[in-house]
């Protein structure tokens, strides 16, 4: 019987082919540069895929993959993948999660210094047949302030770096805790302006996703303190890179240091290339020998452990489990994950501790990947697509959040029942979703009972209980044709306060939801989004 064979479309480390084919254990062929349509022409007989950043695994090349199990990302964003069709079509995705954290880090302090002391622009002009010390003096980084956006785990190791070489650090990240903050030795701030405006050096350590998309624009960098330095080895996008071409050449911005772009190969007609007070590299982030075998390496052992063991790890679409568990679970997996994001979007950002309770018949499995699956649904807010059911542990570790489990034999009225509560500016926020047969239903929030189906549009009100606020928001709704799915109500007691739980067919803009905060009868109004 002949061996699995991988496809290798970008290039890895030596001992990473080693590792995949040694014992005769798979087969490798490595092939690099490929188009979109050749790689779909070359793939149909592989069972795995071996990617970095440069290849694009699309739908095209995927639903062309007739044998194909297994798609492994050597790194750790896993962009430039079409997740979804992979799933859809059964294959794994794989990613190298934190094997090129130190490198970035030291990349991204690297940049640092160079800016500091303009080592690409005095290296360029010397070379040149210039010697021009007048135009090149530097600043140093001693009693200078770093602002780092983002404290997970480069973000934490560019802060250590930064504080031994006398940089005082402030932090900006909304799901890290205070007690995190403490032990990391940065000081937390409580609004990105605040630390815009305090930063002599700002870096930026973020997930790419809709929220952080032009996190820097021109209304922010214009808040930024004038002489400003800015570095990003996270990811291109978070940058609008016009603005940031502006602010340099207005002299507000002092230069940045860019690893990485919203186009990549950038552009020969970028506006970024022609400006002398920025350092450009080409997203050499994870390029060290160190992180490059290391990825190589991680990624060859998944890729075997997956097609000779039938064992996942690292696994971005996929919790680690055998099959047999996965059919008994699974149910719980998807609700699991919704309850993570219902929570996630009904309490505070910044969230000390998270408790998962399991009721009743559910205790009797192992609850490890149910888990996992709740912080992954908790988490993406914060970590974006990166965040998956193998890494979301070591991310919300890297927050500072406590993560604790309890169990209860009898769950009440249900047969089981699966509660999510999180701590948080010193109150509790609760939600517990149960099944109704196969169907799932979250059936209390905030230890109140309701009944609301979980997907879709959520509208949560807290109201005083008092005759015709059901109708009056009704109206308010249909006025701007908003049209209620089901209700549940519940309330502490007569004439106390009421929870209102609205399934909504469509999103209300966020006018109407400020009209309907607006009321002295609405205590608070959340609007939730499920898939």
């Amino acid at each position: 019987m002949s061996s699995p064979k991988v496809f290798i479309a970008d290039s890895i480390s030596p001992r990473g082919i080693d590792e995949l084919t040694r014992e005769g254990g798979l087969e490798a062929k490595v092939q690099t540069g490929l188009s979109e349509t050749q790689l779909a022409e070359a793939i149909p007989d592989f069972a795995a895929l071996i990617i970095r950043s440069q290849t694009k695994v699309t739908a095209k090349i995927l639903n062309a993959a007739k044998k194909l199990r297994v798609v492994g990302r050597a790194g750790v964003g896993v962009d430039n993948v079409d997740v979804e069709t992979a799933t859809r079509r059964g294959v794994v995705v794989l990613n190298a999660p934190g094997a090129n954290t130190i490198s970035t880090a030291e990349h991204a302090f690297s940049l640092l210094l160079s800016l500091a002391r303009n080592i690409a622009r005095a290296d360029a002009t010397l070379k040149g047949g210039t010697w021009d010390r007048k135009n090149l003096e530097g600043v140093e980084l001693y009693n200078k302030t770093l602002g780092i956006i983002g404290m997970g785990r480069i973000g934490s190791e560019l802060s250590r770096r930064a504080i031994a070489f006398g940089m005082r650090v402030l932090a900006f990240d909304p799901y890290l805790s205070v007690s995190r903050a403490r032990s990391l030795q940065v000081e937390l701030v409580e609004e990105l302006d605040e630390l815009l405006a305090a930063a002599d050096f700002i870096s930026l350590h973020t997930p790419l996703t809709a929220e952080t998309r032009h996190l820097l624009n021109a209304e922010r960098l214009a808040k930024t303190k004038r002489g400003v330095r800015i570095i990003n080895c996270a990811r291109g996008g978070l940058i609008d890179e016009q603005a940031l071409a502006d602010a340099i050449s207005s002299g507000h911005v002092a230069g940045a240091a860019l690893d990485v772009f919203e186009t990549e190969p950038l552009p020969a007609d970028s506006p970024l290339r022609k400006i002398p007070k920025l350092v450009l590299t080409p997203h050499l982030g994870a390029s060290t020998a160190e992180a490059q075998e290391s990825v190589g390496i991680e990624i060859a052992q998944s890729i075997r452990a997956a097609l000779l063991e039938g064992t996942i790890r690292n696994a971005v679409n996929m919790p680690t489990l055998d099959a047999k568990t996965l059919a008994l679970i699974g149910p719980h997996l998807r609700f699991g994950e919704k309850l993570g994001r219902f929570l996630s979007q009904l309490a505070p950002r910044r969230v000390d501790s998270l408790n998962i309770n399991y009721s009743g018949k559910v205790n009797e499995v192992d609850t490890t990947a149910i888990t996992r699956a709740v912080l992954k649904g908790f988490l993406q807010s914060a970590g974006g697509s990166e965040v998956n059911e193998v890494n979301a542990p070591a991310f919300a570790e890297s927050l500072g959040l406590k993560i604790t489990e309890t169990r209860l034999s009898a769950p009440g009225d249900y047969s089981d029942m699966l509660e999510l509560s999180a701590s948080a500016e010193g109150k509790d926020i609760s939600v517990g979703g149960a099944f109704f047969g196969i169907t799932p239903r979250i059936v209390s929030i905030n230890a109140r009972p309701v009944e609301a189906r979980p997907h879709g549009v959520i509208l949560v009100l807290e109201n005083t209980d008092r005759p015709g606020m059901v109708g009056r928001i009704g109206t308010l709704l249909g006025q701007h044709g908003v049209n209620i799915a089901t209700m549940s109500l519940s309330r502490n007691q007569a004439g106390g306060t009421a929870l209102t739980v609205l399934n909504l067919d469509s999103a209300p803009e966020e006018r109407l939801l400020n009209k309907i905060r607006e009321s002295d009868d609405i205590r608070s109004a959340q609007l939730i989004e499920l898939p």
